[in-house]
């Protein structure tokens, strides 16, 4: 959130539901863009004692690689730097981990997970990952096309006939890309979180994908398919309903299928209308003029196929090192997630994936943001190392310094430096 409303009632600033920007600030509003089986071996043991649920893994559990993340005597500015998520404020709490070649190497978590108790924020919690879910729900699809059963350059027509405007003229691809210009459904009011309307009782209004797909029709297209680049939540509406369309199943159920369960994915889940999140957890809030709003609870359907899911740093960064080490999808469906588009400002996004150059190298990922939290996913182009982290937002009004924060976290947890050299939409 970068402002706080003079009253509860009072709206200075829409905050659409999800959010697309690899940034503590852009993750406060509704969803973002910018998630080897569950961990075992060493990385189960007890957390060490003094590091407030860290895992540090000593140097005998390490490769034995000098130029590796895991190579680090010690991640002691890791932590610092997760630290430095709460201790300003930004955030209620922060969760961060680190994976190289299947194994967790860092794991820790600062600050609380409820402001009412004071109890310390769990390593292992669980928490919405808003637009991470693109991802799971990307490479779903991407298997379809591996299986034959449609094209990338299909036409949405042929699928979801007259669902939105310029269906006829928009493909599968241009859906995945952000460059089919379809309406963001989240720009209507109902999706304003700075409203008490949508404290009280908006949250927790059902909706269907066809739902959201019609109130974005609502709206004018951004542009003509093809002619730029701009984020759209619908788009990944209509992901989940043409995998619906074409396998016969709710969305989350192939994403479980396809992806959850054959990973071993223990803390990820993709809720319908739950408001619950299962497991140990951190509670989500706003900040208004009057203190804190507990928005922990709310139907996750207002974000459906574009960033209802939930899980852990463990399991965002198990799902990362499969898709990119190419467990998930062949080589040539991998290689069109990571196309990434020459139109507009997209220049940085592929379908369901977005790169990001770092000192270290190229990463691919994608950040999220719903309500309450903000979330980021990133793994090495090799499949080899990969990182993840979610921060329970509550005061982001110092923009550049919450971006900064989040710049330091992944860039010290991959490559043992605070610089950051992004490339993003």
């Amino acid at each position: 959130m970068t402002t706080e409303p003079t009253a509860p009632h009072r709206r200075l600033r829409r905050r659409p539901v999800l959010r697309a920007a690899v940034t503590l600030a852009a993750g406060a509003g509704l969803l973002a863009t910018l998630a080897p089986a569950a961990v075992a071996g060493p990385a189960d043991r007890a957390p060490a004692a003094g590091c407030h649920g860290a895992l540090h893994l000593t140097a005998a559990d390490r490769p034995d690689r000098a130029d590796s993340a895991a190579g680090r005597s010690d991640w002691a500015a890791a932590d610092a730097a997760l630290a430095g998520l709460t201790g300003p404020g930004y955030g209620t709490s922060a969760l961060g981990a680190v994976r190289e070649d299947g194994r967790l190497l860092w794991r820790n978590a600062t600050g609380v997970a409820d402001l009412a108790t004071g109890r310390p924020a769990d390593p292992e919690g669980r928490f919405r990952i808003g637009s991470i879910t693109k991802t799971f729900v990307a490479t779903t699809l991407l298997q379809l096309v591996d299986e034959r059963r449609l094209d990338l350059d299909d036409r949405l027509e042929c699928l979801l006939p007259g669902i939105v405007p310029n269906s006829t003229a928009i493909t599968v691809r241009q859906v995945m890309n952000h460059t089919s210009g379809v309406a963001d459904y989240t720009q209507d009011p109902a999706f304003d979180d700075t409203t008490q309307d949508w404290q009280d009782d908006g949250r927790f209004q059902p909706y269907a994908l066809r739902d959201l797909v019609d109130i974005a029709n609502k709206y004018p297209p951004a542009f003509p398919p093809g002619r730029d680049w701009r984020y759209s939540n619908t788009n990944y509406e209509l992901v989940g309903m043409i995998i619906e369309k074409l396998t016969g199943h709710p969305w989350q159920e192939e994403v479980t299928r396809r992806i959850i369960r054959p990973l071993h994915l223990t803390g990820t889940s993709m809720p319908d209308h739950s408001p619950f999140i299962p497991g140990p957890h951190a509670r989500g809030y706003l900040k208004t003029a009057t203190g804190p709003v507990d928005v922990t609870l709310l139907d996750p359907s207002m974000a459906g196929s574009a960033g209802a899911g939930i899980s852990t740093t463990a399991d965002l960064t198990t799902f990362i090192g499969a898709l990119l080490g190419g467990r998930l999808l062949p080589p040539a469906e991998l290689a069109e997630m990571q196309r990434t588009t020459d139109i507009g400002g997209g220049r940085a996004y592929g379908l369901g994936l977005q790169r990001v150059d770092t000192p270290c190298g190229t990463f691919w990922g994608h950040a999220g943001g719903i309500p309450g939290y903000s979330t980021e996913m990133l793994g090495s182009a090799d499949g080899r190392r990969q990182f993840a982290s979610a921060v329970t937002v509550y005061d982001v009004s110092d923009g550049a310094g919450a971006e900064a924060a989040v710049n330091r976290l992944t860039t010290t947890a991959l490559c043992g430096t605070g610089d950051l050299g992004r490339s993003t939409p």
